[in-house]
């Protein structure tokens, strides 16, 4: 029940009416008892200061940044966590002893989550995408001690900066999309990661049926490679039903997301954990 002395967490972002995470938060809270609710807020980016400074004001607990301000928030936090740093982005925030915000990344925790318990190391691994969600992924690849780690993208120029940004912890290989090196990464990968958003759902009625690159694309895929699609709603993407009729293992991006959550659950509440099926099993009727 919220009361008077109810606090409340939000997701600030542009958009954030497609956000799941108050769903799987609110069902998180209410498993543990908080008098704590979580809520979604727009906002404008002339107004993302402003919002942040008066939420420091108010009974506010912590926050979740999404797209596109993971980076713009960096000087609104007066701490930085070491690993947020590292990734040149920031998801979430809590008010520290002198009511300022201190910050972190939960993302490579999250992306980690499903992949912790399958013996990966020294494995070769492809990253499809060279945005911001790819250089959570090297990391997490980097901190599972895969051998290699390679990337295809349309843009050169964001490959060549996730290599120099990476270089003095890992040799990454990078090609466009085009190039045909690409089938022998397809054919001797053990993981492959899709971090571009095609085969989102991006309206009620309209879902995006073609693969990433096209399907020609992924001719050279064997039935040994684990497919690990970021993407979660439609579950199970385009991308994973296909790999699944080639006999590969597959992951979706609900367990992502739910690990994440739980992450910034516990920096939130300095360390309370809930049951990653509570969150779950919050969702599984929304995607």
């Amino acid at each position: 029940m919220i009361t008077s002395k109810t606090s409340f967490i939000a997701l600030i972002g542009n958009p954030v009416s497609h956000s799941l995470s108050p769903i799987m938060q609110n069902a998180a809270f209410q498993h543990l008892g908080l008098d704590l609710i979580y809520i979604a807020i727009p906002c404008r980016e002339r107004d993302l200061e402003l919002v942040l400074n008066s939420l420091k004001k108010i009974n506010c607990q912590g926050l979740n940044i999404t797209i596109p301000y993971k980076e713009k928030v960096f000087e609104l936090c007066s701490e930085i966590s070491p690993i947020a740093n590292k990734l040149k982005a920031i998801n979430t925030l809590k008010l520290n002893s002198e009511k300022e915000w201190s910050a972190t990344n939960t993302d490579v925790e999250g992306f980690i989550y499903p992949l912790k318990n399958l013996n990966l190391m020294n494995k070769k691994s492809l990253i499809l995408g060279s945005g911001g969600a790819a250089r959570s992924v090297i990391q997490g690849l980097i901190n599972l001690n895969f051998s290699s780690i390679s990337i295809v993208s349309r843009k050169k120029s964001s490959i060549d900066k996730l290599i120099e940004n990476f270089e003095n912890q890992i040799e990454i290989k990078g090609l466009l999309n085009n190039d045909n090196r690409a089938e022998n990464l397809i054919e001797e990968a053990d993981l492959i990661v899709n971090t571009t958003p095609v085969g989102m759902k991006t309206d009620a009625l309209l879902e995006d049926y073609t693969l990433p690159y096209g399907e020609s694309f992924w001719r050279s895929l064997n039935s040994e490679t684990i497919i690990y699609d970021l993407i979660y709603n439609p579950a199970p993407t385009t991308l994973l039903k296909f790999c699944a009729k080639k006999g590969c293992m597959t992951i979706d991006g609900l367990q992502m997301l739910v690990a994440q959550g739980m992450k910034s659950l516990s920096f939130w509440t300095n360390g309370l954990e809930v049951p990653f099926h509570i969150m779950s099993d919050a969702l599984k009727k929304y995607v």
